[in-house]
């Protein structure tokens, strides 16, 4: 009798043991050098889609820190369209413009389902008119991270892309020849997918460090020609501005920051998507070397005004789940304190700790928002999805001072209105709204108003914004619905804060 027989008869509980077989038995790829260094190694993506083991009906991610320059998306669905696959939900961290090419594919059934942040361009546009059997759910990015925690959402394969990784698969957005900087969406979905795969530009040796995505979280590494065009990272809702009305909301918003209480020696803030409310940190410089103010960090999508501040001294830390531009992917390269977070970090409302709950102050953008300060960012004055969730209602929930910036119309169509279309954020998660007509201070908030009037600040109630914009364009004609329902708004914590119907043609 051997040794694991005599185990077995006098430690009935061990019967699973087995007995030592060969150094490599559980490490097969170790009996050749050659195969245990390319073993995560695919020839093409075709070969990888096959060894990922993904079937009809499961469930695909992928992230979108390239935002309108992703080259991943759109050339992984097309070649899971030419296999054959069917019947799958897609689980992007968000949608973009460049991601038409997806309406082909849900037409042919290759895309059934969708969980998204949010979608553009004429995708949203054919969701809205009733493209997909199945309502898109909507979800903020801290409510991603809990909807796949809660294991509502479940991971099959994850196509990550990454502008370079080694043979194991570490990988990060700083380095190589398409840097798109922060990996914070990927970075969860390489946490909780089944298989992960990696399309990268570049291969380099071992070891690929400081590592975004770990070798212990990749599965399969295929290299590709491009994933991606950095240079259309800061377009769209990341975009720079100089329009003169946007510049002047913003310094508006960096008065009522100035003047709101929390602006201090180790404050804390976040400016959002949105050209005013990125805009705004420009304005905070002057404010704070007047004062002799520095912020203790800066989080969330981070922009080079961001990494300006953080250079010339006057923010400390820089705590970046995306990058909206080259600058901000240049300085988590090489200033150590602008620091990688992960979505789950940032917001994940189910996590021990979320960054946003340190939050002073957040500039938000809106949509529309009406008189009872609840915001709308997914839909339109047309009744069409054009927006994103994003961490909206996850740093709203969450900041000691939450300030949306929007201007009083666009294109003579009311930003300020007596009902928003879709509510994506409760009016009780804000303070307050800086229009270019005045700024008006949520009744909740008695103690920031006093202390803006006191500024000399052009404080309005909401009611007259609405008033004001109602008498410059009139009474908007309502939109019309049908009964169908195309999306449901989840708000972080998972539960339904509303719905979007179906747009009925006669809007058009």
């Amino acid at each position: 009798m051997n040794q694991t027989e005599l185990l077995h008869v006098n430690f009935p509980h061990l019967r699973d043991l087995k007995p030592f077989d060969s150094a490599h038995a559980a490490t097969p790829w170790l009996a050749d050098i050659n195969t245990k260094h390319t073993r995560k190694l695919c020839a093409t993506l075709e070969d990888a889609i096959a060894r990922s083991g993904l079937k009809d009906g499961m469930t695909i991610s992928f992230h979108h820190a390239f935002r309108e320059g992703d080259r991943v998306i759109n050339n992984v669905v097309a070649m899971l369209a030419r296999l054959g696959f069917k019947n799958l939900t897609l689980a992007s961290s968000s949608l973009m413009t460049c991601n038409d090419a997806l309406i082909e594919h849900i037409q042919n059934g290759v895309i059934s389902r969708i969980y998204t942040s949010g979608m553009r361009g004429k995708l949203a546009d054919a969701i809205s008119h009733g493209l997909m059997a199945e309502p898109v759910q909507i979800h903020s990015h801290g409510g991603r991270v809990k909807l796949l925690q809660d294991g509502e959402l479940n991971i099959d394969v994850a196509f990550l892309g990454v502008p370079c990784s080694d043979e194991f698969g570490n990988a990060n957005g700083t380095q190589g020849k398409s840097c798109c900087g922060s990996l914070g969406y990927a970075m969860v979905d390489a946490q909780f997918a089944k298989k992960v795969v990696l399309l990268t530009e570049e291969l380099v040796p071992f070891p690929n460090m400081p590592a975004s995505l770990g070798q212990d979280q990749v599965d399969l590494i295929v290299q590709v020609e491009s994933v991606g065009d950095p240079a259309k990272i800061s377009v769209g809702a990341a975009r720079v501005t100089s329009n003169p009305r946007e510049l002047m909301i913003a310094r508006y918003a960096a008065d009522v920051i100035e003047h709101s209480g929390y602006f201090k020696e180790g404050f804390s803030m976040q400016t959002g998507s949105g050209a005013a409310a990125t805009a705004a940190t420009r304005f905070m410089e002057e404010k704070m070397e007047r004062h002799g103010v520095k912020a203790r960090f800066a989080l969330g999508g981070i922009t080079g005004s961001l990494v300006d501040l953080h250079e010339k001294g006057l923010i400390e830390k820089l705590l970046d789940t995306q990058c909206f531009d080259g600058e901000a992917a240049a300085s988590l390269h090489r200033n150590p304190n602008h620091v990688e977070i992960s979505t789950n970090v940032y917001a994940n409302p189910g996590g021990k700790a979320a960054s946003c709950d340190q939050l002073d102050v957040v500039i938000l953008s809106a949509l529309e928002i009406d008189v009872d300060f609840n915001v709308n960012v997914i839909t339109g004055s047309d009744g069409v999805m054009r927006g994103a969730s994003g961490g909206h209602c996850d740093v709203a929930a969450a900041a000691n001072l939450t300030i949306v910036v929007a201007p009083l119309l666009r294109s003579r169509i009311p930003t300020v209105v007596k009902r928003v279309t879709t509510l994506l954020t409760p009016g009780e998660s804000i303070d307050v709204l800086v229009t270019d007509h005045g700024i008006a201070v949520n009744p909740a908030r008695p103690d920031i108003r006093e202390r803006l009037l006191a500024a000399g600040l052009k404080i309005v109630d909401i009611e007259a914004l609405y008033q004001r914009a109602i008498s410059l364009t009139g009474e908007p004609k309502p939109i019309a619905f049908t009964d169908r329902i195309v999306g449901v708004i989840r708000y972080r914590d998972g539960s339904v804060i509303d719905v979007v119907r179906q747009v009925k043609e006669d809007n058009l």
